[in-house]
């Protein structure tokens, strides 16, 4: 597996994702990358374990992107290990009529994880600098003004003991119709067709530029952004449980000290 810094975006670097592979498999064999991702599974969940003892932190997983690029398959395979009385996944579809009457960060604000728990966004506040931008649903002053005002948000989430990291599961779009096509030979994934997503899919490269502006605007040292080839599912799930471990490990986190010596507890 190449070093995850590898996949890092730089604060304030430009990105052009038309460079970057989507295929890499970091110059591993299958077999070699399903091993350390079994080993990397388990001690995530340790980790896991240790963040709910603790309670000090919390951790918010920010999953994005293009339709069939793998989002829920990552939450299965990362995260089967993590008990699930200490995560949640939040999924954010289109905004209701009244989220829509408030700010654009109102309705994830009060999604993110409380200190202790693991909160896992699949689609997130971003499609704030996508979906809108890419469909023109406000005014371009306005979305443009949202890097700043997701930096900010993420960086008083950080000082307040919530530590952000992102991941855009990079593909392209010739993989995209591959996993399209599948679903339509597959009864069992048909419910996750829909006609419009070839609306969204003609829209593309308008895609890679929105995705390109937030990766430079708002990977920053307190929630950098990793891009992940995600067409190897293998290697996508090695490096995101890799990252995310490292992550947890830098909290130096340990378990409470019981306020009673256990050396007098006798159980009859």
């Amino acid at each position: 597996m190449r070093d995850i810094e590898t996949y890092r975006v730089r604060p304030g670097a430009k990105v052009n994702l038309a460079k970057i592979r989507t295929d890499d498999d970091g110059g591993m064999t299958r077999a070699d990358g399903v091993a350390a991702f079994r080993g990397l599974r388990k001690r995530l969940g340790r980790l896991q374990e240790l963040l709910y003892a603790e309670g000090k932190h919390a951790l918010l997983v920010v999953l994005q992107a293009m339709d069939g690029g793998g989002k829920d398959s990552t939450i299965r395979s990362v995260f089967s290990s993590i008990s699930p009385q200490g995560c949640k996944v939040v999924n954010f579809k289109a905004p209701n009529d009244v989220e829509r009457r408030h700010d654009f960060l109102w309705r994830v604000h009060e999604n993110t994880p409380r200190l202790g728990y693991i909160g896992i966004f699949n689609r997130s506040h971003y499609e704030d600098v996508l979906v809108a931008r890419v469909k023109d649903l406000v005014p371009a002053e306005r979305w443009k003004a949202r890097y700043a005002h997701i930096n900010a948000f993420e960086k008083m989430l950080h000082d307040e003991g919530t530590t952000v990291v992102k991941f855009f599961l990079h593909i392209s779009k010739a993989y995209q119709k591959e996993r399209l096509q599948h679903r339509l030979t597959r009864p069992d994934k048909l419910w996750k067709f829909d006609p419009a997503d070839l609306a969204e899919r003609e829209r593309w490269d308008k895609y890679q530029e929105a995705y390109e502006d937030a990766l430079h605007h708002c990977s920053t040292r307190h929630a950098p952004w990793y891009i992940i080839p995600a067409e190897h599912r293998w290697y996508r799930n090695l490096l995101v449980a890799a990252v995310l471990v490292q992550t947890l490990q830098s909290l130096k986190m340990h378990f409470p000290k019981p306020n009673f010596d256990p050396r007098t507890i006798v159980i009859r």
